[in-house]
């Protein structure tokens, strides 16, 4: 471990403001859109949630790095986040299942980290001020003139406007059989997917294909699906046309549906809704849900900085011309859209991560929705 470094690193953020630590992982410079996260638990599935892809991830518990990392909960094939803000990184690995040291993985991944720095009070400039572009420079980057390093801040790209799909998708396709009842071949479009999704559906008696996010409708048609699956994924929605006219048509072929995160999003603008950006989004694992068909609370995890621009009560009628929508979830701490369901298709989403990895599992009946969904929608072929 490289952990008690004296190493210097600063975090410079776009509003000028300066927060000088340690260095913690890899040393060196990264940009991205700061945010911070929630969970006191579940560090290793957020790090490896390929929805974090060009944001630096600041941890709102202030000791992390107690469990260590293993292969066994890794949610995909690396580390995504673009940096990593901790106050008090654990002194020691003590846990029996750990294979690796938090910061030797992030090392190893060229994740560029800071830690001994008031998150706390960062948290609070974010939820006021709300998400913004930051840098952290470590090591011999720590020295660069801080007029250099604020400039380079002020130019990094906004997540506004950005489509990371590319950069997190599979480039051809993998496919991981049911390990329940077989029901078919569930077409899954690759936006950031994470494993414990893929595990979920299979074990949903699906055949899960997981296909990159530059499929075409043919290419989808080609694996005879029973119905398709949006993930999650990082990136704006408004910048992902491709994938919202691929939607349109699998809604036009009427084949069963379910988005999460990223996927609903996406499904709310291939409705015909628009999509903007939440001021410091949603992150963590303890966000509370009013499922409005059951009037059930579920406390659910999250990670998006964009929502569904969409009436939260009653019925609508599709502005694509889909038939009638209504708003299925509500997010109770600021009345967010967190979920979708067309009545007169099968196709529903939600704004949140049902598998739960890491997180409560309040949400994972939803897996079962699909499926019945599913199973009902054959039948009435028949």
């Amino acid at each position: 471990m490289t952990l008690f470094t004296r190493d210097p690193a600063v975090l410079v953020l776009e509003d000028g403001s300066r927060h000088v630590g340690r260095a913690y992982g890899a040393r060196g410079t990264t940009l991205g859109e700061v945010v911070f996260a929630t969970g006191m638990t579940g560090y290793q599935e957020t790090l490896t949630d390929p929805s974090y892809a060009g944001q630096i991830v600041l941890q709102t518990a202030p000791h992390i790095g107690n469990t260590g990392m293993n292969a066994e909960d890794v949610e995909s094939r690396r580390i995504w986040v673009a940096g990593y803000i901790v106050r008090d990184p654990s002194r020691v690995v003590s846990n029996w299942r750990s294979e690796n040291s938090l910061d030797d993985s992030l090392e190893h991944d060229g994740v560029v980290g800071i830690s001994g720095i008031d998150t706390r009070a960062i948290t609070r400039v974010l939820r006021s001020a709300g998400s913004m572009r930051g840098g952290v420079f470590s090591g011999d980057a720590a020295d660069i003139d801080p007029d250099e390093q604020l400039r380079l801040v002020r130019e990094a790209p906004e997540m506004s406007g950005r489509n990371l799909s590319a950069e997190v998708s599979v480039t051809a396709a993998e496919v991981t059989p049911a390990t329940a009842e077989r029901i078919g071949n569930l077409a899954v479009l690759d936006l950031g997917v994470k494993q414990a999704t893929v595990d979920n559906l299979a074990a949903r008696g699906f055949d899960v294909h997981v296909l990159p996010q530059s499929v075409t409708i043919d290419e989808v048609r080609a694996i005879d699906p029973v119905a398709v699956f949006y993930s999650n994924g990082p990136g704006d929605p408004a910048a992902s046309d491709h994938h919202v006219s691929l939607l349109r048509e699998v809604l036009d072929d009427k084949l069963p549906f379910f988005g999460i995160c990223f996927g609903n999003q996406l499904l709310g603008r291939a409705l015909g809704f628009g999509t903007y950006k939440l001021p410091f989004g949603h992150r963590g694992i303890n966000q509370p849900v009013l499922d409005k068909q059951t009037g059930r609370v579920e406390i659910t995890a999250h990670n998006h900085g964009f929502a569904v621009d969409a009436p939260t009560d009653g019925v609508v009628d599709s502005p694509a011309g889909y038939g009638r929508v209504e708003v299925s979830h509500v997010g109770l701490n600021d009345d967010v859209v967190e979920g979708l369901r067309a009545l007169d298709l099968p196709a529903f989403s939600v704004q949140y991560h049902p598998e739960a990895a890491a997180g409560p599992h309040d949400a994972n009946y939803l897996f079962d929705r699909f499926r019945d969904l599913v199973i009902a929608s054959q039948e009435n072929k028949n």
